[in-house]
């Protein structure tokens, strides 16, 4: 009898066994920690937690570093949106992957057999869900649900098409356009025309294929943006999750598009900073007088062949050249644009704090590349200087990241996603297939523990490329960057140097590859790149 129903329990715990290991797999899969990445588009230092401007208020980007962690020296792989978001989004330096440009990113051999950090949490038994601007205009199929498509505007209409702000004068209207042509504040239109149609102004946003007209009536009776949608339909799926105890674990990215050009936001916002007392950034004069970029963009070594230059140059003209003026109104309207931003991370911080996710969710908050704002009179991306390449990076990790603490070591967005796996506990490969490639980067989970320490298994200086538009890239034929703790090195692709010792001069004013005192630091500094990137 005691030997039958010994028996009986053995065949009951063994019919029972992979029903209970399913459970403890899904309550384990529940016990994950949530993550959400919030992506601005263009942020450069002008946050309060990085003092790049000291006028700026950004109240709940401050509120989110108290409780985490900034890193104060974290660097784009390549200071442009799609190979930028192309390579931290997959965790694969420019140089691995061969995506230098704005080719579609799923067409690199290497970039399409390596998951995405989306699909490979998606892989992983997470919910995947993003909108806006996350991969440059493409991605959709990545995630397990997406919202709202890439929108850049507002825009203004003239009738015919897309067009610069009704505010912004010619040359700078006329030489870049509806894009990088256009700031100002977004308000009623009165009966404003086009100078070039003759026909009144409306406002319009939607995605490239679709565009619809936008409502603008008074602050408290028009359409929302495109980032106050991102940020409202980030917050109902944030509290439906909090309203769910038994809901999967969940990868959110949101994509704001501001501070992205055009520079067009509600008047509100460009209240906050009177133009009369807007502070313009320290500029040496012929700053850009020792410096080589202009070298590989114009067989002539003509500055003004490079956009960044055009760019300064055209604001300056649309303003009869009151070089002051210009850069406060084009500041005004960025610092306005952070802001913006600034109230919808707040919306989002708020619907976590306030729930049961507050303890269980990772919050990273990043852009995928910095602006220069006037410095060596270059107003524009796209650089290997520090203005281009810094990103603002602050991790919340809850039960792992030091509240209020800062990390002064140079780190890449290529460390993002092993982060994130050591983190969730994720596996580390995210090849699909052996076409592809395992990860570049290196965790920071140390960093975020102990972030006064600076130990951790990466680099010592951060690698940046630099996008020059090509048929075909050689890895070895391009121009890099490489920013250590105390120095920045940059090798253009026709073999000149730009050395800075960011320690004395954090502007990076001085160029002392000209100066022979310091051979053998520029010596190094050369074979440390040359052996991080591929051979010819």
């Amino acid at each position: 009898m005691i030997r039958s129903l010994s028996v009986n329990l053995f065949i009951l715990l063994c019919l029972s066994t992979p029903a209970i290991a399913l459970e403890n797999n899904n309550q384990i899969a529940r016990r994950k920690p949530n993550v959400i990445l919030l992506v601005c588009d263009d942020l450069n230092d002008y946050v309060e937690p990085f003092g790049g401007h000291p006028q700026v208020k950004t109240p709940n980007i401050k509120r989110m570093a108290e409780s985490g962690v900034s890193f104060k020296q974290a660097h784009c792989t390549i200071p442009i949106c799609n190979p930028s978001r192309a390579s931290f989004l997959t965790g694969l330096y420019p140089h691995t992957s061969t995506c230098y440009g704005f080719e579609k990113w799923d067409g690199y051999e290497v970039l399409k057999n390596s998951r995405t950090m989306m699909d490979h949490f998606r892989q992983n038994g997470y919910h995947s869900l993003g909108t806006g601007k996350i991969m440059h205009n493409r991605g959709e199929q990545e995630w397990s649900e997406f919202g709202n498509l890439v929108d850049y505007g507002p825009f203004a209409y003239n009738g015919e098409k897309t067009a610069a702000h009704p505010w912004n004068k010619s040359p700078f209207r006329d030489d870049f356009g509806a894009i990088d042509g256009s700031f100002g504040p977004l308000f009623k239109l009165t009966g404003e025309k086009s100078p070039v149609t003759g026909r009144p102004f409306t406002w319009r946003t939607g995605n490239w294929k679709k565009m619809h007209e936008l409502r603008y009536e008074a602050e408290s009776d028009r359409d929302p943006t495109a980032d106050e949608m991102n940020g409202a339909w980030a917050v109902e799926k944030l509290k439906a999750f909090a309203a769910d105890p038994d809901s999967k674990p969940f990868f959110m990215g949101v994509g704001f598009i501001r501070p992205h050009t055009p520079l067009i936001v509600p008047q509100e916002y460009f209240d906050r900073f009177p133009l009369e007392s807007i502070e313009l950034p320290l500029i040496k004069e012929d700053d850009a007088a020792d410096t080589f970029k202009h070298t590989i963009t114009s067989k002539e070594d003509d500055r003004s062949a490079d956009r960044g230059n055009k760019i300064y140059d055209s604001l300056i003209a649309s303003f009869d050249g009151d070089r002051e003026l210009a850069l406060k109104k084009f500041i005004q309207a960025y610092l306005a644009s952070v802001a913006s931003v600034d109230d919808q991370i707040g919306l989002i911080l708020d619907a976590v704090d306030h729930s049961r996710l507050k303890d269980n969710t990772i919050i990273i908050l990043t852009s995928d590349h910095g602006w220069g704002m006037g410095e060596k009179d270059y107003l524009y991306k796209n650089s290997l200087w520090q203005e281009s390449t810094r990103v603002p990076l602050v991790i919340r990790a809850p039960g792992v990241s030091k509240a209020g603490a800062a990390a002064d070591v140079p780190v890449s967005l290529v460390d993002l996603f092993p982060t994130l796996n050591d983190l969730c506990g994720l596996p580390f490969d995210t090849m699909k297939n052996e076409k592809g490639r395992p990860l570049d980067g290196h965790s920071l989970k140390s960093l975020l523990a102990a972030p006064e320490k600076g130990e951790w298994e990466g680099p010592d200086a951060a690698l940046t490329a630099l996008y020059k538009w090509a048929k075909e890239y050689d890895p070895a034929q391009q121009n890099y960057s490489l920013r250590f703790k105390d120095w920045r090195y940059i090798r253009y692709q026709n073999g000149m140097e730009e050395l800075y010792h960011t320690a004395e001069d954090p502007k990076e004013w001085t160029n002392l590859a000209l100066n022979p005192e310091y051979a053998e630091q520029l010596a190094t500094c050369r074979a440390k790149l040359l052996a991080r990137i591929p051979k010819p």
